[in-house]
């Protein structure tokens, strides 16, 4: 899957990105990077159950719905808007403030922040004085704004940073489901290839998004993860 990141960001035209900046975003949203995201399905769990998400089509057509319209696209619209922000403390405290109050439940609350904190954390290698101090304004930082504020700090372009999260969040459900329905391997490949276009088409969309511009209609999602915490068993946190 890091080759599918280098793959997105290489071909977007409009986006220049030196070696040393391209190798950090690889690490900071590489598998092994410890942000927590393998603990979390985004509701998917709860849609494997129901029978909604059974096969690669409808997995396919699940996560393309939240790129365009759910948690993928206002994602995009933080991390941007947290990019510019990375020099402007007053301005990035409240981007974050926002995103904390967007969160439409709890299950999706803590896994924005579990991840936020968690990258956070473990990019202390890379002197995320920008996140430390957001952190002390808003307390938890959320996984978009982290990402955004801390590539914006490095000077990483945002075109790269956006679409390097979406293909990490894409990455994400893609193996929650590998495990869940269950897929294939190779399954699980098809559709985070079908699924490329639609990350580069909503990483351009975003460009021109105004915060005004967050929210969605994935109902069907939200509820996903809601219901999450009522299931019997549960592999994931969300």
């Amino acid at each position: 899957m890091r080759v599918a990141i280098i793959t997105i960001i290489m071909t977007m035209t409009t986006t220049n990105i030196d070696a040393g900046a391209l190798l950090r975003l690889l690490a900071w949203l590489s598998p092994g990077f410890p942000t927590g995201g393998y603990a979390y399905s985004h509701g998917l769990e709860w849609a494997v159950e129901t029978g909604e998400v059974h096969d690669g089509e409808t997995l396919r057509r699940w996560i393309e719905d939240l790129l365009h319209h759910g948690a993928g696209w206002s994602d995009a619209i933080l991390l941007r808007h947290a990019h510019a922000a990375a020099a402007d403390i007053e301005a990035l405290t409240e981007v974050a403030e926002l995103a904390l109050a967007a969160v439409p439940c709890r299950e999706r609350f803590f896994e924005m922040i579990g991840q936020g904190n968690a990258f956070a954390a473990a990019a202390a290698s890379w002197n995320p004085l920008v996140l430390t101090k957001v952190a002390e304004r808003v307390g938890d930082v959320p996984y978009s704004v982290a990402v955004g504020a801390l590539a914006g700090a490095h000077g990483i372009a945002a075109d790269a940073a956006c679409a390097g999260l979406l293909q990490a969040f894409v990455a994400n459900l893609i193996s929650a489901a590998v495990r869940l329905v269950p897929l294939g391997q190779s399954a699980g490949l098809a559709v985070l290839a079908a699924l490329q276009p639609v990350i580069i088409a909503v990483t351009g969309e975003s460009a021109s998004a105004s915060l005004d511009d967050l929210g969605g209609a994935c109902f069907r999602a939200d509820l996903a993860a809601m219901h999450h915490e009522t299931q019997y068993t549960r592999l994931f946190r969300s």
